[in-house]
């Protein structure tokens, strides 16, 4: 089976997801048609050699509809005869295409492809796919689960109480993330993957000056009435502040097989070594994380002791905390140049940002493997292991 090699992963400056956010005036197919051009020519590559463009979106409705990364291939320049297609994976959407890119590429079906992601959630807010009065469940799994599923906030709730995380926990976790992230900025180790736009060239939701005092003093951000009745164990410590938040962006991976790679003189960045997908309890829809991190070591034959860094998306803190508290992982090497509680989360195109930063990362602290995975919503997950060629 040939090895698939990352040669360029790029990302787009994250902006806040409203009105008046800098990345708001930018449609979404531009948004990833921008880091699409980006990948390319960063890799020296003509367009023309792109097998497939897979890319993630969660919202595929309005201007996030019709095949989003079809047009924005088109909007990049690429020939016409580049296909694209858009899949959803819910967060791990775009961490989904570069499975399915790195797989296409080992099973000799692709020789160059893309993964990417996009989502503006500023011009198409969460769940505006779902109009009001829809149900988009059906009444077989309304009657599998009879007391009803729960919203993403209420499962981050469930999983701080089961885990035993206090409200000062997940807001120390939230400093940190920014912390870190505002030092890898200003130590320049974002500047090799973050491709700027217009004037827009920083990350916007990063908070330099956030603390535990000033999170303190947020409300949670879920209590619900209904819920607080259903569950009266939870003490509603979700807050904006140790949540990540709505955000615009996109990120493009360029993936080889290895023999492309040497054909057109490129050396990689890193080999896609092990791929994980797994389901788990819908309630506690983000602890996914956790069994697909075991399945992908097993998978690998690698151990967690053999991991330099890990990126965790940073849906909520208690996720992360959580997973940490099951693996056993090392905090230091966790998401060590912050997280999207900091950099932010926009939903189809995280996947490829994580991995984007996780490359680079890597490179420039000379670790040899990286481990990515992300909770998604209905109970799933996705783990990424890649081995660093620089």
């Amino acid at each position: 089976m040939r090895d698939a090699v990352v040669v360029s992963a790029v990302r787009s400056p994250i902006g806040k997801g409203k009105v008046g956010g800098a990345l708001a005036g930018v449609h979404p197919v531009d948004l990833l048609a921008h880091v699409l051009r980006a990948v390319v020519e960063r890799a020296g590559v003509e367009a023309g050699v792109v097998d497939d463009v897979i890319g993630g979106c969660v919202d595929q409705v309005g201007e996030q509809a019709m095949n989003t990364t079809r047009y924005a291939v088109l909007a990049a320049g690429f020939p016409e005869s580049v296909p694209a297609t858009t899949v959803d994976r819910q967060c791990g959407s775009s961490q989904q295409a570069v499975h399915f890119a790195a797989q296409g590429v080992m099973a000799g079906v692709y020789d160059v492809v893309i993964a990417c992601g996009v989502e503006s959630m500023s011009r198409v807010p969460m769940w505006s796919n779902v109009p009001a009065g829809a149900d988009p469940f059906g009444p077989s799994v309304a009657a599998r689960y009879p007391d009803g599923l729960v919203p993403q906030g209420v499962s981050a709730e469930l999983i701080a109480g089961k885990w035993s995380l206090s409200r000062g926990e997940l807001d120390r976790f939230a400093v940190e993330s920014h912390r870190k992230a505002a030092a890898a900025w200003d130590a320049g180790l974002f500047d090799a993957e973050v491709v700027p736009l217009g004037t827009v060239g920083r990350d916007e939701s990063v908070r330099p000056g956030s603390s535990v005092s000033v999170l303190a003093g947020l409300r949670p951000a879920f209590e619900d009435a209904v819920f607080r009745e259903r569950f009266p164990e939870i003490e509603w410590s979700v807050t904006a502040g140790n949540s990540s938040p709505i955000n615009d962006g996109a990120a493009a991976v360029l993936i080889m097989s290895a023999e492309a790679a040497a054909r057109h003189g490129l050396r990689p960045l890193a080999r896609l070594h092990s791929f994980a997908v797994t389901g788990s309890d819908p309630m506690l829809m983000l602890t996914g994380v956790i069994p697909a991190t075991e399945q992908v070591l097993r998978r690998s034959g690698l151990s967690l002791g053999d991991i330099d860094l890990f990126e965790v998306n940073e849906a909520f803190a208690s996720v992360v905390l959580a997973w940490l508290a099951e693996t056993g992982a090392d905090p230091a090497k966790v998401n060590v140049h912050g997280g999207a509680i900091a950099l932010g989360h926009p939903l189809g195109a995280s996947g490829a940002r994580l991995m984007t930063t996780l490359v680079h990362a890597l490179r420039a602290r000379g670790g040899r493997y990286g481990l990515q995975t992300m909770c998604e919503a209905g109970g799933l997950a996705n783990a990424t292991i890649v081995e660093n060629l620089t």
